[in-house]
């Protein structure tokens, strides 16, 4: 009886897992990566080097100014309610994730006193980030006037599609001026929700004006799926900056639509990588390059860059993710790349810093969600405020940081690093 039991389990099992492999098989999940080669890559400093970047992956160009920068996490969330603050006409903010506490319920305070003032006020918020929001704090905001969508809800008549996300973070007052980053509305920043993490997280954002606010709000626009879909574009006349040197363009890189055959986020930081010629500092909370990654870092130190990986640490709020992480370490270390694992708290920014020329942050980590799946929105430009704003936050980092070597990353656990992280790092390339 007993034996019978078990055979039918087996049998179970073994069908489950036919079921499962056959559906990796078709969703590609053995199919060639694609691998990035160039001939003759533009060097960071031509005049080019912006406009094939972008033309590559899907960007746009445009001029504007860095007004604000911040990388402290209580800075950036009085950065944002002092912005919806200042809002006279109307706030259009977009955000992946969401917590019930303290800086939900001052956001959702200061955004009624905004819309009973009446300011439009839109709201795009992911499905899946936002899910331990309770429905009467949206109820409560709707009865104010508050706007609210939902990105992406589950459809059962295609489930699949339910893996894409937004993970964009973006704050527009007035069509005049916006904010970017990486940051969510949630106490975890302010280290009080985890017992292992209770110190503030490292993140960054930044605060833009110009022209590049127009193509920002059609960013935004992209997503708002209320019947009046019109955007709320500038009320004011900008005047195009003078950028024969490049002071003031910006490159904006929505990363829509992503595909295994086509993310443009990811194109853009490996083509980044070629052209480096000095200097390749990354930061991602969630770090999970593939060999190809992997090979573009250990080629480009082994021709004299200045390779620099800050990631978290064992703090990290996903903490599977972080032992899968911790499985590539190793050929990095091996080829000379230097791996930081920032010490008090989690990081959460998410930087490229390429030859002290060309500074890029926003939404998307270094990991197969942001490359494949989600909608992110990074910015790149080469303005000094935003590469001195970069370049600070990534030496904060380093001094506070452990590096990692090789006879650390030899150590690693045989249950949690080389078992538990191969199996989290070969379904996070496929979900």
């Amino acid at each position: 009886m007993f034996v019978s039991i078990l055979w039918k389990l087996f049998i179970a099992l073994l069908i489950l897992s036919l079921i499962i492999l056959i559906g990796f098989y078709f969703r590609g999940a053995f199919r060639d990566r694609i691998k990035y080669k160039v001939k003759n890559p533009l060097q960071p400093d031509d005049p080019e080097f912006p406009f094939v970047l972008a033309s590559t992956t899907n960007s746009f160009i445009s001029n504007g100014v860095i007004t604000d920068f911040w990388n402290e996490a209580g800075d950036i969330q009085q950065a944002r309610l002092d912005a919806i603050g200042q809002a006279k006409h109307t706030i259009d903010f977009e955000t992946f994730f969401m917590t019930p506490g303290k800086r939900a319920d001052d956001f959702a305070i200061a955004l009624a006193e905004k819309a009973g003032s009446g300011v439009e006020v839109r709201l795009i918020v992911d499905t899946y980030g936002t899910k331990d929001i309770s429905k009467q704090y949206w109820q409560r905001l709707r009865a104010t006037g508050v706007k609210v969508s939902f990105f992406n809800s589950f459809n059962w008549k295609a489930p699949l599609d339910y893996a894409g996300r937004t993970h964009r973070k973006l704050l527009l007052i007035d069509g005049n001026f916006g904010l970017v980053g990486g940051a969510g509305i949630s106490d975890l920043w302010d280290g009080k929700e985890k017992k292992d993490d209770t110190q503030p997280w490292l993140d960054v954002e930044m605060r833009l004006e110009g022209e590049i606010i127009r193509i920002l709000t059609g960013v935004f626009s992209q997503h708002w799926t209320f019947e009046d879909c019109t955007a709320n574009f500038a009320r004011e006349k900008f005047q195009a900056a003078d950028d024969k040197d490049n002071k003031h363009l910006m490159i904006v890189i929505p990363g829509a639509n992503p595909t295994i055959r086509f993310s443009p986020i990811q194109n853009f930081k490996y083509n980044s990588f070629i052209c480096a010629r000095k200097r390749i500092w990354l930061a991602s909370p969630y770090f999970l390059p593939d060999e190809h990654s992997i090979n573009l870092l250990v080629e480009a130190k082994q021709k004299g860059v200045d390779v620099r990986i800050l990631t978290t640490s064992k703090r990290s709020d996903k903490k599977p993710v972080y032992y899968a992480s911790f499985e590539h370490y190793g050929k990095l270390l091996e080829g000379g790349v230097e791996i930081y694992e920032f010490q008090p708290s989690m990081t959460h920014a998410k930087l490229l810093l390429i030859d002290d020329m060309w500074a890029t942050t926003g939404s998307a980590n270094f990991d197969p969600r942001s490359f494949c799946h989600n909608e992110e929105l990074d910015i790149c430009s080469a303005q000094p405020e935003l590469v001195k704003g970069i370049k600070e936050t990534f030496e904060k980092g380093f001094a506070q940081s452990k590096r990692i070597s090789y006879a650390d990353w030899k150590k690693r656990s045989l249950i949690k690093h080389r078992i538990l992280g191969n199996v989290v790092d070969f379904f996070q390339w496929q979900l």
